[in-house]
């Protein structure tokens, strides 16, 4: 009888306002890359370790890391905001960076720092230029490293998150390549957010991309004046500043807080 093998992976839980993350050091590049059921099992939350997510720290020439990250459902992804700001966080936790650094995601090159604010140190993200904005009716769409649905919407606390966004997700547009969806409103000057993530395919606490397009939907369709909005999602506070460019929006920085869980060790 041959008997399975076994591996010890270790694995950081980190989360950013509420989206949380299993963060591997695989600067060894130890890490099968191409294991989806792996990627799935350990984001699994009743077999594995649980998160939005998966990131991987690796080591990039010219940059201080590169970052590769996962959906839940195990399939490469692209950008994550909270998820950028958690891996900053992580990598200056484990020494890679000090205060201040550039990596690279799936989307290109980011400029992070760690900052601190009234609420605590806090991860400063360089988001994409967002040159374009389409602006349909009840919608905004946009691609702030991942494409954003966004609407406004009175009452977000009785809103039938998933059952509405899952009718935008699955349309004919979307339901190939897939979109989250996003619901805002702005109540003495902050703007609520809730939002639904393809991938993980259900509400997250947060997500880093959807709150920097809630951002600028609510700056294009006049909802707001001003260069910087704060954001309560679902699991804490956030931060948008940017700047208008001739066509849409540059110097975009989203931030907040990225916040270490804990550390272990999981026999796969």
């Amino acid at each position: 009888m041959i008997e399975a093998r076994t591996m010890s992976v270790t694995f950081y839980k980190y989360q950013g306002a509420g989206n949380d993350f299993v963060i591997i050091d695989d600067r060894n590049e130890e890490f099968n890359r191409s294991n989806k059921e792996l990627v799935k099992f350990l984001c699994d939350r009743r077999f594995g370790v649980g998160g939005d997510g998966l990131m991987l720290l690796r080591n990039k020439k010219g940059v201080d890391f590169e970052m590769i990250y996962y959906n839940s459902d195990g399939t490469e992804a692209s950008m994550c905001g909270n998820g950028g700001r958690c891996l900053v966080a992580f990598a200056k936790q484990i020494g890679v960076i000090g205060d201040s650094c550039s990596f690279i995601a799936v989307d290109g090159l980011h400029d992070a720092d760690v900052i601190q604010t009234e609420e605590g140190e806090w991860v400063s993200l360089k988001m994409i230029d967002v040159p374009n904005i389409e602006k349909g009716e009840g919608f905004v769409f946009m691609n702030t490293g991942s494409p954003h649905y966004v609407s406004f919407a009175q009452d977000l606390n009785n809103l039938a998150l998933i059952e509405e966004a899952q009718k935008v997700r699955y349309n004919e547009r979307f339901k190939v390549e897939g979109t989250n969806v996003n619901y805002v409103n702005i109540e003495n000057g902050v703007l609520n957010i809730r939002t639904y993530e393809r991938g993980v395919e259900d509400e997250t606490l947060a997500c880093g991309t959807g709150v920097t397009a809630a951002v600028l939907t609510a700056h294009v369709t006049g909802a707001f004046e001003g260069s910087e909005l704060n954001v309560k999602a679902q699991g804490g506070n956030l931060k948008v500043k940017f700047e208008t460019a001739e066509v849409g929006y540059k110097n975009i920085w989203l931030q907040g807080p990225a916040k270490f869980v804990f550390k272990g060790t999981i026999d796969v």
